[in-house]
């Protein structure tokens, strides 16, 4: 190819995408659709986003997929009647494209393809959120439910709880949500109304409510009735203690995002949601860690037999360590976590098992920190039932992440130049490093990166949207 066909190439594909773009937003804000790329969302996404999620089919499929030809698809999407579901425009465009040479029967493979969603009258009532605490995760949720606020999405970011309201506090607040050391800038618009005690993100009008425990909220006062409380602090950890959120006016179930103790649910969206009952009032969505290592653990155990195995968490630092040496009532967690590496422990392993209790008492855990603000990466070597090789269990894996049950949750790189910093703004639960796979006779070691703070706050949505009724069908369905 010449070089200015290179150059050629890319103008036609920025042009595509540049159309694609708009009509995305349209089945959004219109119709609830929310439309993805081999697993990648792209409502929101930039240009170049758009173009870089089509380079995802070639690690999949073995083929080039263009902007061009998923914009046949999209266009025709937005002339059907479709109910709010979730369709991958990849798989459906790479099974189009690969039988067909033109646009002339793109709409009847959709309407077959999307049978379901066409004949469906399904519509839901919006249901109010609250999150109680806004540091870290707190502030990811915020951004994510803003970023699928819409016509057809439910999910109503009502208020946030926190402590505090000093003068200044709310600015404070908002700036915070606006900027982010790790994940950069908030991508949209915030304003603070300082005389309602408001932070309106988006178009969306959030109440800011300072209270110093449960007891003090009524959150009908605000306009909020039967709301999912979703409890990003830590304090309270059991079914007691987050039972006081319970106890509020306007408040009805409530989501812990931290492991749960006790008797309490604890819940990795993708291995074991269906848990999640009408009835049930609390839940946990267990630990960042649980989330990243317990998909891939159930794909291979459902495959290979996992007889025994030990999970070693390479993590970055959280803001329970101290940044300078100083007293800290945790083993080793007193000595800087900006300059050591710092062995703990974690219950992350153990922590398996109550989502996926086939593997209960087989597996051991241990945690390392280090010295980077975030993403951390699991390395579990396992004993298996069956001898298994390196490409076998790689190409087992890679399709897992693009075509199974599991593909929200598990993504896959082969890249041998991949690091932490390129895994910061992963949706996924976690990321194997098929690179860096081993695996002889009935033994492997895989190396899962996690993006500790965002993907896991991405597991956390959809635990919110089991909880509260609103998960929606994805095309084409997975079997």
């Amino acid at each position: 190819m010449s070089p200015e066909k290179y150059l050629l190439d890319w103008q036609t594909s920025q042009t595509n995408a540049e159309s694609i773009s708009p009509l995305l937003g349209q089945l959004y804000r219109q119709k609830g659709v929310e439309v993805l790329i081999f697993g990648r969302q792209i409502v929101n996404a930039s240009v170049i986003d758009i173009i870089k999620a089509h380079r995802v089919a070639r690690r999949y499929t073995g083929s080039e997929l263009s902007p061009g030809q998923t914009l046949a698809l999209i266009k025709v999407l937005n002339e059907l009647d479709l109910s709010p579901c979730r369709i991958d425009v990849g798989q459906l465009a790479h099974s189009y494209w690969s039988s067909n040479d033109d646009e002339a029967s793109v709409s009847d493979f959709l309407q077959t393809a999307l049978l379901e969603s066409l004949n469906s009258t399904q519509s839901l009532e919006s249901r109010d959120v609250v999150l109680y605490g806004f540091g870290r995760i707190g502030r990811l949720l915020a951004r994510l439910l803003i970023e699928k606020s819409g016509q057809g999405y439910p999910l109503r970011l009502k208020a946030i709880v926190v402590r505090g309201g000093k003068e200044g506090d709310l600015e404070k607040r908002a700036s915070l949500l606006r900027r982010d050391s790790v994940h950069g800038q908030f991508n949209g618009s915030i304003t603070v109304d300082e005389d309602r005690k408001a932070i309106i993100v988006n178009g969306n009008y959030i109440q800011v409510i300072y209270a110093s425990s449960p007891a003090e909220v009524d959150y009908t006062q605000y306009g909020i009735n039967n709301a999912l409380v979703v409890d990003n602090t830590g304090m309270w950890r059991d079914s007691e203690g987050l039972s006081k959120h319970l106890e509020c006016n306007g408040a009805a179930k409530v989501l812990l995002t931290a492991p749960g103790k006790g008797d309490l649910k604890n819940v990795v969206f993708g291995v074991n949601e269906t848990v999640i009952q009408d009835e049930d009032t609390i839940i946990s969505a267990a630990s960042c860690t649980t989330n990243a290592i317990t998909p891939v653990l159930k794909a291979i155990n459902d495959k290979y037999g996992i007889h025994s195995g030990h999970i070693e968490t390479v993590h970055s630092f959280t803001n329970d360590q101290n940044l300078i040496d100083n007293f800290h009532s945790g083993e080793r967690r007193g000595r800087s976590a900006s300059l050591n590496m710092v062995l703990t422990s974690t219950g992350a392993a153990k922590a398996v098992s109550k989502a996926l209790p086939e593997l209960a008492g087989k597996l051991t855990g241990n945690a390392i920190r280090v010295p980077t603000p975030n993403v951390s990466m699991a390395v579990a070597n396992l004993n298996l039932g069956q001898d298994v090789s390196k490409d076998e269990l790689n190409t087992y894996l890679r399709e897992i992440a693009l075509n199974s049950p599991l593909s929200g949750q598990v993504d896959y790189t082969q890249s041998t130049e991949i690091v932490s910093s390129d895994i910061v703004g992963s949706r996924h639960a976690g990321v194997v490093d098929g690179a860096a796979t081993i695996a002889q006779d009935q033994r492997c070691v895989l190396y899962i990166w996690y993006d500790n703070e965002f993907g896991y706050s991405c597991q956390v949505v959809h635990c919110m949207e089991q909880m509260m009724g609103v998960r929606y069908k994805t095309y084409p369905e997975v079997k």
